[in-house]
């Protein structure tokens, strides 16, 4: 991400345009992009220096709605122009926007190598478990059983869980807010377009029309304080409408315990430690899905690690230096020529 060294001051509207929003009413992608303006602004790298990119689905029409550079590119290739993007243009910041079907089915295999490659972007996952845009056909993150109009008798496979992808992948960033959690989403997005590497933001979304309703389970205003927690590095793991409840070490797990009962204290409490290298805890915090345990929102895992465009522009510095290249005509006749008569 780019200082902005001359402290010019954004506002939310300078990132947006005067396309009008077609999502059906009360989609949660409009929450996301009304938080992404909002992000942007506070971030204050100017829009001629900002590229959103996507791949096909309801989540990526995002482009259209942004005042700054934007692709719109094919189903799920959205992370591959974005990493040729990033690495042909190191200065600019570039946010990927991809759903879950987008990002995990058809751009499943870009997805995992741009996590493990390292490349300094901000990739939005919106997953509302289901194809949106295509009527209403189960995706890679819908549950085992799940009824929708291409499993009408029930889907017979496990989901995928991005966190798990991400940490198979060896991850540095990982974070989750939900559409109606409009700070913590900011908060998700400032940090991660503050990481030097690939930060994946997990937001779960509601689709109105093939899903309604799929996240109610944690998104109900009644119950959401004691089926999700606000992870805060340094702090302790505390959730609960009172927050009297916090997360323990239960022997290679965890456990959800409330504070003064049983005889747990909150020094029992776990700190959150998103910097921490090995990423066990981490996984184990990602994946509690708020039914036996809470749902983990914020920043789960932060670390430092090489990144992928960086060294391909250092290497790239180092060979010209060294073999004397001043353009690509150079190059391409440094090696062995001949010529065909």
């Amino acid at each position: 991400m780019e200082e902005n060294n001359n402290m010019q001051q954004y506002q939310a509207k300078d990132y947006k345009n005067q396309q009008p929003v077609r999502w059906c009413p009360g989609c949660g992608d409009h929450a996301v992009l009304n938080v992404l303006h909002k992000a942007m602004a506070e971030l204050g790298v100017p829009p001629y220096k900002t590229a959103v990119i996507s791949g096909i689905g309801c989540s990526s029409r995002l482009p259209y709605y942004m005042n700054t550079y934007g692709f719109h590119t094919i189903h799920g290739r959205g992370g591959a122009v974005a990493t040729g993007f990033k690495v042909a243009n190191p200065d600019m910041t570039v946010w990927q926007v991809c759903g879950d079907g987008d990002g995990l089915a058809i751009g499943g295999n870009h997805f995992i190598h741009e996590v493990r490659r390292n490349v300094d972007l901000n990739l939005l996952l919106l997953n509302n478990k289901i194809y949106g845009l295509t009527k209403g056909q189960y995706s890679p993150t819908s549950d085992r059983g799940f009824v929708s109009k291409s499993s009408p008798y029930g889907t017979t496979e496990d989901p995928f869980i991005p966190a798990e992808l991400a940490f198979g992948a060896r991850g540095t960033f990982f974070a989750r807010s939900i559409d109606v959690e409009l700070k913590i989403s900011q908060e998700v997005m400032l940090a991660a377009a503050k990481h030097k590497g690939l930060s994946i933001v997990e937001l779960l979304q509601n689709c109105m029309i093939f899903n309604n309703g799929i996240h109610n389970y944690i998104t109900d205003r009644a119950t959401r304080a004691d089926r999700t927690i606000h992870l805060v590095h340094g702090e302790k793991m505390i959730f609960g409408a009172e927050k009297n409840k916090g997360l323990v070490q239960d022997g290679f797990g965890l456990k959800a315990v409330t504070i003064g009962e049983d005889g747990y204290t909150i020094d029992d409490v776990l700190v959150h430690d998103a910097h921490c290298e090995s990423n066990f805890l981490h996984q184990q915090l990602a994946m509690m899905d708020g039914h036996d345990l809470p749902l983990a929102i914020g920043v789960i895992r932060e670390v430092d690690a090489p990144n992928y465009d960086t060294a391909v522009a250092e290497q790239v510095a180092e060979v010209k230096a060294k073999k004397g290249f001043t353009c690509l005509h150079d190059m391409i006749l440094s090696g062995d020529t001949w010529e065909v008569k």
